[in-house]
C-alpha cells in the first residue's frame, strides 16, 4: 500500500473508534492480548534513497531481494538484489511496466516471485505475477483474473510445487491459479480458502485497523512452516505434509508481535530459518530515516491465540480507495448486520476530508 498523504490525529482517532465498536466481541468483552512483544535487533539499514518504500523482501544465501510498492518512479521500478549489510549490489529492470508490486518469495529452486497484486482502488481487470528465473535478468510476466471482482492484495506465497498464492488485504482470501501460467495469457483464479486471524492488541499507528491488515507473507526455508503479518503481528503456522493450504485454513497460528513499525509491509524467514526479518517503508517519516531490517525471535512454543472471523468486505469506504487501512471499518460493518454503521460513517467522512485538507 502506498500511503500518498498521512492521517491526522483525529481522523485515525474517529476510524479507530469506530473499528473497536463493531469489532468488540459480545457484551463488551475486551479482544484477546497478544502475546508480550519479544525484543527485536536490528539488523542493518537500506541507506539507499530508492528503496523507501519496500513492501516486499526474502532472505537468501547471500543477503536479500526486496521490491518497492508502486511503480511512480522508474528508478524504482526493479527487483533490488542486498548484501548482508542492507547494501545494493544489483538491480534487475521489468520489460514493461508493472502496476502495483506488493510482495516477492523466492521458490525452492531459486526462482524469484514478484506479486503485482495491489490495487487500492479496486479497479484492475488482471492482476500479475513476475517470474525472474535464476541467472537471467529479464523477468517474465504472467497474468491472472479473480473469479469474484477485483480485491486489493499485498502478500504472497508460492507452494512447494511452484504455485503461487495470493492473499487480500482485507479479509485474507487465499487464490491460487485454475489452471498453469503462461506468458500473454490471463489465467483465470480459483479461492481455494480463507484464513482466521486471530484478534491482537498489539500497538501500531493505524491501531485496530493495522490489526487486520494482511500486508506481506513468507515460507520457511524448510517448508515447515509459513508466516503472515499485518502492520501489527506476524502470525506463523505450522506445514504438514507440504500442505500450504491446509495449514492457513486449518491451524492455529503462534503470534510474533511486531510493534510500532512505522508502515510495516514486508516479512521473511531468516536464511537459516531460526527468526523473523521486516522491514517498513519510511516514505512518511522525517527526512533521513531509512529503512530497518529487523530480526524478531521465533515464539517457538508461545501458546496459540483464539482464532477471529474475518469476512471478505462488500462495501468500499473512501479510505480503502486511497489506499489505507480505512476500508475495513465498512467490511466489518457490513459484516456484522450494520453494527455501528453511523459512527463508521462519521469516520470515514472524517478520514475523507482530512485527505482532501491535504492535497489542497
Amino acid at each position: 500500500m502506498r500511503r500518498s498523504e498521512g492521517i491526522t490525529r483525529g481522523a485515525r482517532a474517529a476510524v479507530t473508534a469506530a473499528a473497536l465498536a463493531v469489532l468488540a466481541p459480545p457484551g463488551g468483552a475486551a479482544a484477546n492480548p497478544s502475546p508480550g512483544p519479544a525484543p527485536a535487533t536490528p539488523v542493518c539499514e537500506v541507506r539507499d534513497s530508492r528503496l523507501t518504500e519496500i513492501s516486499g523482501m526474502a532472505a537468501t544465501d547471500d543477503g536479500y531481494v526486496v521490491v518497492n510498492d508502486g511503480a511512480d518512479d522508474e528508478a524504482r521500478r526493479r527487483i533490488f538484489f542486498l548484501d548482508p549489510r542492507c547494501a545494493v549490489v544489483r538491480t534487475v529492470s521489468y520489460p514493461s511496466r508493472p502496476r502495483d508490486t506488493e510482495d516477492l518469495a523466492v521458490g525452492a529452486d531459486g526462482t524469484v516471485w514478484v506479486a503485482d497484486t495491489g490495487d487500492n482502488d479496486r479497479s484492475r481487470q488482471t492482476v500479475a505475477v513476475w517470474k525472474l528465473a535464476p541467472g537471467t535478468d529479464r523477468p517474465v510476466l504472467y497474468r491472472m483474473a479473480y473469479p469474484d471482482g477485483p480485491h486489493d492484495s499485498e502478500a504472497l506465497l508460492v507452494t512447494a510445487d511452484n504455485r503461487p498464492v495470493i492473499v487480500t488485504k482485507y479479509s485474507a482470501v487465499l487464490y491460487a491459479p485454475s489452471a498453469d501460467l503462461r506468458p500473454g495469457a490471463t489465467t483465470p483464479l480459483a479461492k481455494v480458502g480463507q484464513v482466521r486471524l486471530p484478534a491482537s492488541t498489539t500497538s501500531n499507528p493505524f491501531s485496530a485497523l493495522g490489526r487486520t491488515a494482511v500486508t506481506g507473507a513468507a515460507t520457511a526455508p524448510d517448508g515447515r512452516r509459513v508466516v503472515l503479518r499485518t502492520y501489527a503481528d506476524a502470525f506463523e503456522f505450522d506445514v504438514a505434509d507440504g500442505d500450504l493450504i491446509g495449514a492457513l485454513t486449518g491451524g492455529t497460528p503462534r503470534v510474533t508481535p511486531l510493534p510500532d513499525e512505522p508502515q510495516g509491509e514486508s516479512i521473511t524467514f531468516s536464511a537459516d530459518g531460526r527468526s523473523l526479518l521486516t522491514l517498513s517503508e519510511t516514505a512518511d517519516q522525517p527526512a533521513g530515516t531509512w529503512p530497518r531490517l529487523l530480526r524478531y525471535p521465533l515464539t517457538a512454543g508461545a501458546t496459540p491465540a483464539t482464532p477471529r472471523a474475518t469476512p471478505e468486505p462488500t462495501a468500499r469506504a473512501a479510505g480503502d480507495r486511497a489506499g489505507s487501512p480505512g476500508g475495513v471499518a465498512v467490511a466489518s460493518v457490513v459484516a456484522a448486520g450494520g453494527l455501528g454503521l453511523g459512527l463508521v460513517v462519521v469516520a470515514v467522512l472524517v478520514l475523507a476530508r482530512s485527505r482532501r485538507a491535504r492535497r489542497r
